[in-house]
């Protein structure tokens, strides 16, 4: 049993590298992209669509109670943060403009709904509650790494500095529920 906890591990955090890759590939492939702030804007709407997206399928798909208080969380703390990309970018004057960041979080995301739906009733909670660490990981790393270091404008940088300890509670979360599940 041990041994089977420690490949569990081993699989999930390679799954965490991976989204983190896919997520960043836009980054690492062609080297650091330079995003303007309506670019950024466009990602940071993007990211929390996604998380939005799974969670709706999670909602239909798990009779868990946890893992629907985890979507449902997901949902209500996601459409927030757009709400507030949407008001500072109308304040601003600014339209979020689509790049290759975007794109790839926009393709990656249909894959992973793909992903979520082909599974099993008894395959589900798990498959969701290890995406929703390893794309929490991966948005935190691009928020930190990629997002805040290039926004030019201070309110949209103090937006997503406001962004990352919520990234940060959704993933202690989603881990201590996936946890639950071992």
């Amino acid at each position: 049993m041990k041994n089977f906890k420690k490949v569990k591990k081993v699989t999930l955090l390679a799954g965490a590298f991976l989204c983190s890759v896919t997520l960043l590939s836009p980054v690492f492939g062609q080297g650091t992209p330079t995003l303007s702030d309506p670019e950024i804007a466009s990602v940071a709407v993007v990211a929390n669509q996604n998380d939005i997206d799974f969670a709706e399928i999670a909602k239909q798909r798990s009779h868990n109670p946890e893992v629907l208080e985890f979507a449902n969380t997901m949902i209500t703390d996601h459409k927030a943060v757009i709400d507030l990309a949407v008001a500072l970018v109308t304040k601003l004057h600014v339209t979020p403009k689509d790049n290759a960041v975007s794109k790839s979080l926009i393709s990656d995301a249909e894959k992973t709904k793909g992903m979520l739906n082909s599974k099993s009733a008894k395959e589900f909670d798990k498959a969701y509650v290890d995406n929703e660490v390893a794309y929490h990981k991966a948005v935190i790393a691009a928020v930190k790494d990629l997002l805040i270091p290039q926004s030019q404008n201070e309110e949209l940088k103090a937006l997503l500095q406001k962004v990352v300890p919520i990234l940060e509670a959704h993933l202690a979360h989603a881990e201590m529920t996936q946890k639950k599940m071992l």
